[in-house]
């Protein structure tokens, strides 16, 4: 019983002696920090706190995704540990991208048991190449006719329906797939980084691509044109084990750094994974036409006869005018400010509409969006048309109208003869603007011309270059002839 009676007391000793050392402790934290008094709000006020609480995302952002891409390339080990995660590729190899479904139950019912749609572009990372990324594209399609910016596996691809490749729009792909089966698409990518670079010095730095995924899914009238989720990735496309390459010499740099400098660094993960982003503003037009099938072959047309227009009208062109109107509501001037390119400024104007935004000074706009951004969207706003470098206007010969006019003695033609011309605006003043324009105007595939040529003194015909149409009289008139060429299925095509 003794015993008994002594344990009460040595546990209320014991307690009270860890009791004292541990305020005991807490006042020397509160000596350390240099207050009287031990204050949470001091220990959250040091630096590294404030920097991790800035990381922290907000809470509207802090959810749960419907849906989630996973690239299956390994990331690179040479990144910054708050910098963005880069891929290496290597050109024309097939890489799978894993669809996955990551909606809660009862998320999204509307789509449960049905079809959505996904849309896969390679789109420039640099913000100076997206502002002439057509100029661009078009280059790159001269420079390799025939072949894809983006192009689907199929055969390794697993459940995706109807695969879709609109033949003018390279970087692009499209699909059908069910969010509740197993999804996996291939990509294959055949342009590399280094292409897009400019020459000199002889050292080339290739430019880093983005992978954006674009999904959508089925409105009221049949059309995938709601937009339910967007990511992207960067990535940097080389030669053939050229990717293979460049990722073992990042790896060895790195084991060759300090341990205090690794630190500093991202590890290198297996595959990739797409983070969210804005949708690509463009988005409009592939849904609002529908892409042909994948597999679909280029048909030959032939050039079409006749001084009149051609028999079959031109494809729609994309860039038509998109003028803001002063009628436009806050929702329209939104709209608007996505498919111009401007989507990091559309929080500024949230509620400004369309009679808000033109009524904004130059000034104005360049202190709200800066100098570069500030002076395209009052170009934009004002729809400045800018004057083209050089006009033509060319007509096409036509057999059928020598035989109905014959000509005079004196070799004229005769008066009744009816001839008409369509303008050809040039602003690069190249061979290879001439021949897409040429094209163009008489619905053929640029590489069904092979050369153009100019008819000179006594008949013969002169290969036009770009000096050639750098010194051609603006608004002169040409008539077009067109040659057969026996070594393919293309053609010539004579300015007389």
């Amino acid at each position: 019983m003794a015993w008994a009676l002594k344990l009460p007391l040595t546990d209320e000793v014991i307690e009270s002696g860890l009791v004292q050392d541990f305020d005991a402790s807490l006042s020397g934290i509160g000596q350390e920090l240099g207050a009287g008094a031990y204050s949470m709000s001091d220990v959250l006020a040091l630096p590294i706190f404030k920097q991790e609480e800035s990381n922290l995302p907000p809470d509207s952002d802090n959810k749960i995704l419907p849906f989630q891409y996973v690239l299956c390339a390994p990331t690179s080990p040479a990144v910054k540990l708050h910098d963005e995660t880069l891929t290496y590729l290597n050109q024309g190899q097939s890489y799978e991208i894993r669809m996955l479904d990551n909606r809660k139950i009862g998320e999204l019912p509307e789509i449960t048991g049905k079809m959505v749609k996904s849309i896969i572009r390679v789109v420039f990372h640099d913000r100076r190449l997206q502002y002439t990324e057509h100029q661009q594209l078009e280059g790159w399609r001269w420079n390799r006719p025939g072949d894809r910016i983006l192009d689907l596996d199929i055969p390794m691809s697993v459940g995706i329906i109807d695969p879709r490749a609109n033949p003018t729009q390279l970087n692009t792909v499209e699909f059908l797939w069910d969010p509740s089966k197993r999804t996996s698409v291939f990509i294959q990518v055949h342009c590399i980084s280094t292409e897009f670079t400019m020459r000199k010095h002889g050292g080339e730095k290739g430019v880093p691509f983005r992978i954006q995924i674009d999904t959508f899914k089925e409105n009221e009238n049949g059309e995938y044109t709601e937009h339910l989720h967007s990511a992207s990735c960067q990535v940097k496309v080389f030669k053939p084990k050229g990717a293979d390459r460049k990722q073992k010499t990042d790896r060895e740099k790195m084991e060759k750094r300090a341990p205090q400098e690794k630190e500093k660094y991202q590890p290198s993960y297996e595959t990739t994974i797409l983070t969210e982003c804005s949708p690509w503003p463009e988005v409009t037009y592939v849904n609002n036409s529908p892409s042909p099938g994948f597999n679909s072959t280029h048909n030959s047309f032939p050039v079409a006869e006749g001084n009149g227009s051609p028999n079959h009208q031109p494809e729609p062109v994309v860039q038509v005018a998109d003028n803001l109107l002063p009628t436009a509501t806050p929702q329209d001037a939104q709209q608007w400010l996505h498919r111009n390119r401007f989507s990091p400024f559309c929080r500024l104007f949230t509620n400004f509409s369309g009679v808000d935004l033109l009524k904004l000074t130059r000034e104005d706009v360049i202190q709200i969006c800066g100098p570069a951004d500030g002076i395209r969207l009052f170009n934009a706003l004002k729809g400045r048309v800018v004057r083209p470098r050089l006009t033509i206007y060319v007509c096409q010969e036509s057999q059928q109208a020598r035989e109905q006019h014959p000509k005079h003695e004196n070799g004229d033609a005769a008066a009744s003869a009816f001839f008409v011309y369509h303008a050809i605006y040039l602003e690069e003043l190249t061979v290879t603007e001439l021949t897409e324009k040429i094209a163009h105007l008489f619905s053929i595939s640029p590489r069904q011309i092979n050369q153009i040529f100019k008819q000179g003194p006594t008949g013969i015909h002169v290969l036009v270059s770009d000096e050639m149409i750098q010194n051609f009289q603006d608004e002169v008139c040409f008539v077009l002839d067109t040659m057969k060429d026996d070594t393919s299925d293309g053609y010539h095509i004579i300015l007389k």
